[in-house]
């Protein structure tokens, strides 16, 4: 690697090169209150069995509580869910305030008017460099085909032309 090439900024900035969708991933902590935070890090694994896997900072304050979850729910945000993206990427502030939601398998806050959700049981954790990886089996999963998606690309938000 060159020297530049170590910079973890100018990695950063070559990672968001690649454009994602954006989800938020709820899970009921130890003590029964809903958790969430934004994420853009969801993919597919497998579809036998059905795997998704998702990732977080090892140094988030959320980490052990996801850990211990039985269950994440998935949400898969949509170009007009912005506001919604922003709230669960701040921090400190009572996410679920006045928001409606549903409990998931697990009870997992499976939230309304997404694109898609995936409702997962937390199968396997793997620690990664500075983050763990939460691989999750689908359980229940829903989506709406005509819902355009909230992307993320060069360190801003995105939609889809022509959509």
């Amino acid at each position: 690697m060159t020297p530049d090439q170590t910079d973890t900024r100018a990695l950063r900035n070559a990672l968001g090169r690649f454009a994602t969708g954006i989800a938020i991933v709820t899970a009921i902590d130890p003590d029964g209150h809903p958790i969430g935070l934004t994420v853009n890090s969801f993919s597919a694994v497998s579809l036998q069995p059905a795997l998704v896997l998702w990732c977080l900072d090892n140094q988030s304050h959320n980490l052990e509580a996801f850990r211990k979850a039985s269950h994440h729910a998935i949400n898969i945000l949509t170009n007009g869910q912005q506001d919604l993206s922003n709230r669960f990427a701040t921090w400190p502030t009572d996410r679920f305030a006045g928001l409606a939601w549903r409990a998931g398998a697990g009870g997992a806050p499976v939230l309304p008017d997404c694109c898609a959700t995936f409702e997962v049981a937390n199968h396997t954790q793997y620690v990664a460099g500075d983050h763990t990886i939460f691989v999750g089996q689908v359980e229940a999963f829903a989506d709406i085909a005509e819902a355009a998606p909230l992307l993320f690309h060069t360190g801003q938000y995105r939609t889809l032309a022509g959509v």
